[in-house]
This record gives structure tokens, sequence and C-alpha cells, in this order.
């Protein structure tokens, strides 16, 4: 992310938020190249455990020649008993294959994303079978390094957010939009630091 520093000077003048800045490693953004590799990876990561999910994928990759992912040409040519013996749900092969059917036919168009808001690249990947605001998200924040992405459907955000501000309870969307405020135009910075926080408790 090229507005990291930026990121952590303005991070920085929330007092709160100074003092986790100061506790915690600065975040590390990778570029991603491979936009349908990235979605893949979204998918089989869906409510699994980054160990498990993990195994899968390798499992997944190890079906393919070369070290990266295969295209989707290439994965419509498994057959599902095949990418169901890796691990992979009846559901997630379905998704992974619907994606590969929406990049061949232009449904999804990566290119167009450059000039495309955050929200115009949720609703078009969201045309993906298994693919939900959280995903979506995700690849915003990991993928495109979008700077201003607060996933409030993210039970660790959640868990992150109870914890800095000491909430009895984990708060509602509008609770962390509203406490999130401060943070713009710079939230997926903030909740890389909140994913932190949440981990602490595990």
């Amino acid at each position: 992310m090229k507005s990291l520093e930026e990121a952590l000077r303005h991070l920085k003048k929330d007092e709160q938020f100074k003092v986790v800045i100061k506790n915690y490693p600065a975040p590390v953004f990778k570029k991603t190249r491979n936009v349908y590799g990235a979605l893949i990876r979204s998918i089989v990561y869906q409510q699994l455990s980054g160990k498990v999910a993990g195994t899968i994928l390798k499992r997944f990759l190890d079906l393919f020649e070369g070290p990266s992912y295969p295209k989707p040409e290439e994965l419509l040519k498994v057959n599902t008993a095949t990418l169901r013996e890796v691990g992979l749900s009846g559901q997630k092969v379905s998704y992974i294959q619907d994606l590969s059917t929406k990049f061949l036919d232009g449904t999804i168009q990566p290119k167009k994303f450059k000039g495309m808001s955050d929200e115009e690249i949720r609703e078009h990947l969201i045309a993906i079978k298994g693919i939900g605001r959280w995903s979506a998200d995700m690849f915003l924040m990991s993928s495109l390094h979008r700077p201003d992405v607060l996933p409030t459907g993210d039970l660790g955000i959640q868990k992150g957010f109870k914890k800095l501000f000491a909430l009895k309870t984990l708060p509602s969307v509008t609770q962390m939009e509203r406490l999130a405020k401060p943070w713009q135009p710079y939230r997926t910075v903030a909740s890389m630091y909140l994913w932190r926080i949440a981990d602490e408790d595990k």
C-alpha cells in the first residue's frame, strides 16, 4: 500500500490508536497480480481455520502443473469428484466452477477494477456464486489494497472493536462505523490492527 506511512500518521492522531500502533508492528501488504487466484483462495478459506484451509489449498494447487493457480479453462477440465477429493466441499467446488465460468465469459473483468469504486467492485464480485460482502471486502483489502475498507461483518474486527473500546458486547455495524469515523480514509490499515488486537485473546 503506497499510503501506509500516511495512514499511520493519520491514525496516530487518535490518542487511543497511537498506543495500538506503538505496540504492534506495521501491517505488510503484498501485491496480488492474479485476481482469479486470489478469489479462489478467498473461497477456499471461507468458514475454515487458516491451518485447515491452507492444507486444502495446497492439495488443490498440487492438482495442476506449475507453482501458481490454474487458469479458469484448466480448472473447468477437472471433474467435481477430483476437486472434492482434495477436501473442498461440494458447495465450494460449485463456487470455484462458477467463478471460472464468469472469468471466461467476461462477467468478471478485473481490468476495470482500477476505475471502479469499492462498492462497484463489491457488486461486481457478488455476481459470483459464494462471494458475499465479507469475501469482497477481504479481496478489496488484501488484493487491491483499497485504503478505506471496514469489514464490519468480520468477527475478528468486531472482537477488536470490543477490546479496544472496552465494550460489554460485540458492537453493531452502526456502532463500528461511528467509532471508526476518525480513522477515515484509512480504515483498512486500522482493521489490520484490530485483527491483531483480537488475536491476543486466542
